[in-house]
């Protein structure tokens, strides 16, 4: 087979069936919200620590006696400095050795989580990967590879790691003695800039040989059933022996991070940021995998693709998008007992926000005017759609993880929301703002959070023996178009809130 064999195998398996492979991959974007469940919870205990211990009284006064607004640092640097040391007696009741204790505690367990949320899932996507390009089934082959690989993925994550460091340190250590002594023959500081320069290069070279080496390992894992070691073995037997292919690789996945930064950097110029990740996440990284996978699965001879759908392009979008309105639809229609309970939830979230502003509502100020300024109506509608779908898809996917992830995105949105209409210097202001975008925008969330628990509902069942792999597969596929029908709400919600919300009612002022 030719490169052209595997191009148009990733081609085929993203078209043919996309709601087989894609879930994995919108749970990849989800690891942060699964991971932020630990600091909320952290927050919520300090919260709790300092309010029954009375320092959050303390804090409370100090702070209303307090101008929240900094002088300029520039003009007056005294009167800064006594701003800042104003807030000492915060502090004070904040950084306690309990509250200590607990940062520590809870940057551990967070490093922990996503380290192995991290291996899971990319274990789970590999074998979505290489199960589509033999024609079978993705989800199903990935919860049962997520299972069975993530120790090893995560052993190749340690060894590379190590290797990196070891690597810098003997060319830090090697550069600093070689240039010394260069310094002290010859006395020329210009010459150990030159051994830097050269040692800079070097560590370049030999972290991207590392890196491509351990970009093929994960894939023998998956396809050969290797260990580590023995992973690490077939990537290099892979890569010798097929060396155009392995290149290939490495210029279109270099060359697509590349042009990724160069767009995303373009478009942080108008405070667009949201969107590339949100196409990272949907189409780069399952087509560098599946990239990858092809050739490696190709070179074992076991690559056995679907065929390639005959209808266009055009025409599967908008069946696609017709199916995830009606999945959508349907959904809400099923679970209409899980929505009252997320719209409880939802309400009562942003009650305490309301209620935990108040004492903060005079020093602290907010204004959504003040958040429109500089505001481009298509940059920012695009903005708005990238950030709310993808909110929308790491709080549903989330939620496999017993629940409780999405149920902490929805608390914590509402909290936010509620603290923002609580410090809003012109309420009625905000209030016109979010009304037109926001008849499409909150129902989308709301549904988003219920696809979430239901995920969890489902995944507990599958945990629990009530279920099967192949049942919480159908759960995953279903939630994948429900995120379509979300996405057309949000597409619309952001077309509004970006070209008529900031707008309209200026109309009547």
């Amino acid at each position: 087979m030719s490169l052209s064999d595997s191009v148009t195998a990733t081609v085929a398996v993203l078209r043919r069936r996309p709601a087989d492979i894609l879930p994995w991959y919108l749970l990849g974007a989800a690891i942060p919200a699964i991971v932020r469940v630990v600091p909320f919870l952290a927050i919520v205990v300090g919260f709790i620590y300092l309010e029954v211990t009375g320092r959050l009284a303390v804090i409370r006064d100090e702070l209303a006696g307090m101008d929240t607004e900094p002088p300029d640092p520039n003009a007056s640097p005294e009167a800064f400095d006594e701003w800042v040391s104003g807030f000492e007696p915060v502090f004070d009741q904040v950084f306690t050795l309990g509250m200590s204790a607990l940062i520590v505690v809870t940057l551990i367990v967070t490093v922990l989580v996503s380290v192995f949320l991290a291996s899971t899932v990319a274990a789970g996507q590999l074998t979505a990967c290489a199960s589509r390009l033999r024609n079978d089934r993705g989800l199903t082959a990935g919860i049962a590879g997520a299972r069975r690989y993530w120790l090893r993925f995560l052993g190749l994550y340690v060894l590379e790691f190590l290797l990196w460091m070891a690597a810098l340190l003997t060319i830090g250590i090697g550069t600093a003695l070689v240039a010394g002594i260069a310094v002290m023959v010859t006395g020329s500081p210009l010459l150990a800039a030159g051994f830097a320069v050269v040692a800079a290069l070097i560590a370049v070279v030999v972290l991207a040989a590392v890196r491509a080496l351990f970009a093929f390992a994960p894939v023998a894992v998956v396809v050969d059933d290797a260990t580590v070691f023995g992973s690490l073995s077939n990537a290099v037997g892979f890569i010798r022996s097929r060396p155009v292919g392995a290149g290939f690789y490495y210029v279109i996945a270099v060359g697509t991070m590349i042009a990724i930064s160069v767009i995303s950097g373009a478009l942080v110029l108008v405070n667009v940021m949201a969107f590339p990740s949100l196409v990272t996440a949907l189409l780069v990284f399952p087509a560098l995998d599946l990239l990858k996978t092809a050739l490696y699965t190709e070179h074992r001879n076991r690559l056995t693709p679907p065929v390639m759908p005959e209808r266009s392009l055009r025409n599967q979008f908008t069946t696609g998008a017709r199916r995830g309105w009606s999945e959508m639809t349907s959904f809400v229609r099923a679970t209409l007992g899980t929505h009252a309970i997320v719209v409880a939830l939802a309400l009562a979230s942003f009650w305490v926000g309301w209620a935990v502003a108040g004492p903060f509502a005079g020093p602290l100020e907010t204004s959504i005017s003040a958040r429109l300024e500089g505001h481009i109506p298509p940059a920012a509608a695009l903005e708005f759609f990238g950030n709310n779908w993808m909110v929308a898809i790491t709080t549903a996917l989330s939620g496999v993880v017993l629940v409780l992830p999405a149920v902490a995105s929805l608390l914590f949105n509402g909290v936010f929301m509620g603290v923002f209409a609580r410090t809003e210097v012109e309420p009625l202001e905000l209030l016109a703002f979010v009304l037109p975008h926001g008849v499409f925008e909150i129902p989308a969330i709301l549904i988003a959070t219920a696809l979430g628990i239901q995920l969890g509902l489902a995944g507990w069942r599958t945990y629990q023996g009530r279920a099967t792999r192949a049942d919480l597969a159908d759960a995953l596929e279903r939630a994948f178009w429900v995120l379509i029908g979300i996405g057309i709400l949000l597409a619309v919600a952001g077309f509004i809130e970006g070209f008529v919300s900031p707008y309209y009612f200026r109309l009547f002022l």
